[in-house]
């Protein structure tokens, strides 16, 4: 019973993990914006060491530009500018990242506005101090009001807030995606940000490509490498000073190490499984070596075999079933464990209990067999004599 307790456990939680992976890869995908490709600043070399990617920073605007003007099935590409700075608002303050984007940022990330409005062309051209927050910073510094029209510094300068965004939830790097304010591109460059890292202000963070076609992705992510190889004037071998990522695969990898990792223990659980069914089968042997005298008596009195076989078949897919759904009730609590230790999400199925629970039921039956039909050919004569 304990085989079966503990192979059935293992089957209920790690389908129950390997769904949750999938899930979190799905909302993962969701929150970032379908069909999103990244281009990243290169890593810069210092005395001879390559140094952490982004140490070399030379992207630029025209070169989002560039890329939206020529490649007909990029729909956006919109560059974004960032930092962590501290925020005041009255006597509250916050430290988040304050990014300078256009509009085309939020259509990438297909982010909605929950109140207010985005940017006008004429404040994205004229720098005006104007800012989109997200859920976190409303809460940090607002106290969870409305937020619209409130005014904040950052840094020293103040900006009004015109907008509020859509929850989006943790990212992939476990970041909270609606700890963000956002102001206008040209704001960030000439009022707040300035330069970055002792470069130019022209220089970006990176620049998020949105493309129409899901099936082109690979291609697109060619072509823009190409372009922007072109563009820096980077010629042979020499490497790219930047880096061009679908964000969509990292997490797809992610998710299918997990689901790897979950058919894996699931098959070590169906041996435990296994295991169980014999530990099953050489208890009822014994219970029918132990039981003989008990079953000749019975057939003395009138039972029929199958009524003997039937007999200790129930009683083996009893023990069996049993210890199935002792197993799927431990097995969903440590599924819920692990949610709530490691931050993962699970999804318990009810098919994932049921299946287990019916497997660990056939294992029952189809090991107690033999037993049972040994126990049905016993001779009445002989067992009653049996000592």
């Amino acid at each position: 019973m304990l085989g079966i307790v503990v192979g059935v456990g293992a089957v209920v939680c790690m389908v129950s993990v390997g769904a949750g992976a999938q899930a979190e890869v799905s909302e993962k995908i969701r929150t970032l914006g379908a069909n999103l490709l990244l281009v990243m600043p290169g890593a810069r070399n210092s005395g001879g060491a390559r140094l952490e990617s982004g140490t070399q920073p030379t992207l630029t605007v025209e070169d989002a530009a560039s890329i939206r003007r020529e490649l007909a099935d990029v729909q956006v590409a919109a560059p974004l500018l960032s930092r962590s700075l501290p925020l005041v608002a009255a006597n509250r303050n916050w430290v988040t990242v304050v990014a300078g984007i256009n509009p085309d940022y939020l259509v990438a990330r297909e982010w909605q506005v929950a109140s207010g409005r985005l940017f006008t062309s004429d404040e994205i051209a004229s720098g005006a101090k104007v800012a989109i927050v997200g859920a976190v910073i409303v809460e940090e510094l607002f106290n969870g009001g409305p937020g619209i029209g409130e005014t904040l510094r950052i840094g020293n300068v103040p900006f009004t807030v015109i907008g509020v965004l859509d929850k989006k939830g943790l990212g992939a790097a476990g970041r909270s995606q609606d700890d963000v304010v956002f102001i206008p591109l040209s704001a960030a460059k000439s009022r707040v940000l300035g330069a970055v890292r002792g470069t130019t202000r022209e220089a970006l963070d990176f620049i998020s490509i949105k493309v129409s076609d899901t099936t082109a992705m690979s291609e697109i992510q060619r072509d823009v490498e190409a372009l922007l190889r072109q563009r820096h004037r980077i010629r042979g071998d020499a490497p790219s000073d930047f880096r061009v990522e679908n964000p969509a695969d990292v997490l797809f990898a992610r998710g299918a190490a997990m689901r790897l990792l979950a058919g894996l223990l699931i098959a070590v659980a169906a041996v435990s499984l296994v295991v169980g069914g014999i530990s099953i089968m050489n208890i009822m042997l014994v219970s029918v070596t132990e039981r003989t005298r008990e079953i000749g008596l019975r057939m003395a009195v009138g039972a029929r075999r199958r009524e003997i076989r039937w007999q200790f078949l129930i009683e083996a897919a009893i023990l069996a079933l049993v210890g199935g759904l002792v197993g799927a009730f431990l097995g969903a609590a440590a599924a819920v464990a692990i949610a709530w230790k490691a931050g993962w999400p699970v999804l318990i199925s009810p098919w994932a209990i049921v299946l287990a629970c019916g497997f660990a039921g056939f294992i029952g039956i189809s090991f107690g067999l033999y037993p049972a039909h040994r126990a049905a050919r016993l001779d009445p004569i002989v067992a009653l004599r049996f000592e």
